[in-house]
């Protein structure tokens, strides 16, 4: 599989440098390279919250294309597929923490988990008022009972935003967290592969699949799923991955369920679309409405074939943050592209 790159040691760096280069919403951090931070729009952190995470590189425009107004105020990038390190993210916390607080949202796999605990404990020795949000939707890694177990998906977009656009209003460090948790609880997520991705490290494909087949519960990594499909109309698809969302988190008849179609990043507009409006027809049929949807791909492996499906069944003010403009270099407007 070509890849274009200058080398596996530059890369993520010549990223960074072209991603800072183009977007004025961001910038280079002070204390690190790989720190991602606002560039206009940057608010007080004596005043406001601030909102960041850490995560490993690959998965782009995911988290850095997320850093602005009404979202994140930083991201700390790792390398490609691994977690940035306890230091380098003290090193973010360090930079942007004031006297309101910071949270470290943390996309629940192992390496992030690890790192960003550690960072979080640092930064308190050192008199920073930092506490980590752990963020986990996917149904697929393990039961409602054991939720807390669950893998990072795509669905954590939704804490990203409204805690994002509520930490904008100015809200207290607790009350972010318990309404951080609170979305956390009310959100679902299921992927399905199609074609595995290839790093750019090895040039080898990360898994493999029959060219009849698809995978089910396919984690951002190439981790196992819950089980395999056969190729075919996509409706059936949809349903089946509808089915075991709702019962993993039911809706009753007259809810509203707000949906994220992501795709991996080697799946087209014209795919992703059709699975929307199947997904919209299947939740209709049920008595839900599926309002402000976003659709496309934010959070990919490489050119991995496939694609997630996300509910939050939102409340009130859920939905109001959800749908609160934002100026970042690739997270949606929401209202703005639903009116």
């Amino acid at each position: 599989m070509k890849k274009l790159f200058n080398s596996p040691e530059t890369m993520v760096d010549d990223m960074l440098d072209g991603f800072v280069s183009a977007f004025p919403q961001v910038k280079r951090g002070i204390y690190d390279p790989r720190i991602i931070k606002r560039g206009i729009h940057a608010k007080d952190p004596d005043e406001k919250v601030t909102l960041l995470i850490g995560n490993g590189s690959g998965h782009e425009p995911i988290a850095m294309g997320f850093v602005g107004q009404g979202v994140l105020d930083a991201n700390i990038v790792g390398d490609v597929f691994a977690a940035p390190s306890a230091d380098l993210i003290l090193d973010g916390l360090t930079e942007v923490t004031g006297k309101a607080g910071s949270i470290l949202l943390i996309s629940q796999h192992s390496g992030d988990m690890i790192n960003g605990r550690a960072a979080t404990m640092m930064a308190q020795d050192m008199g920073l008022n930092a506490v980590p949000l752990p963020m986990y939707d996917d149904i697929a890694a393990a039961p409602p009972d054991r939720k807390h177990d669950r893998r990072g998906a795509p669905g954590t977009m939704f804490i990203y935003k409204i805690l994002g656009a509520a930490a904008e209003e100015g809200r207290s460090l607790d009350a972010l967290m318990a309404l951080g948790e609170e979305v956390r609880d009310r959100l679902v997520t299921l992927a399905a592969a199609v074609t595995p991705p290839v790093s750019p490290l090895t040039g080898q494909k990360m898994f493999t699949l029959p060219e009849d087949e698809i995978f089910l519960g396919m984690g951002v990594h190439g981790e196992p799923g819950v089980g395999r499909a056969k190729v075919g109309a996509v409706n059936l698809l949809i349903g089946q991955m509808v089915e075991k969302l709702l019962a993993d988190r039911p809706m009753a008849n007259g809810a509203r369920a707000c949906v994220i179609i992501n795709g991996m990043g080697g799946t087209t507009l014209m795919e992703l679309l059709t699975i929307w409006e199947e997904t919209r027809k299947i939740l209709k049929n049920r008595g839900i409405t599926a309002i402000f949807p976003m659709i496309g791909s934010f959070v990919t492996t490489q050119e991995m074939g496939g694609f997630s499906i996300s509910f939050l069944e939102p409340t009130d003010d859920m939905l109001a943050l959800w749908c609160a403009s934002s100026d970042t270099p690739f997270f949606p407007d929401i209202k703005k592209e639903n009116t």
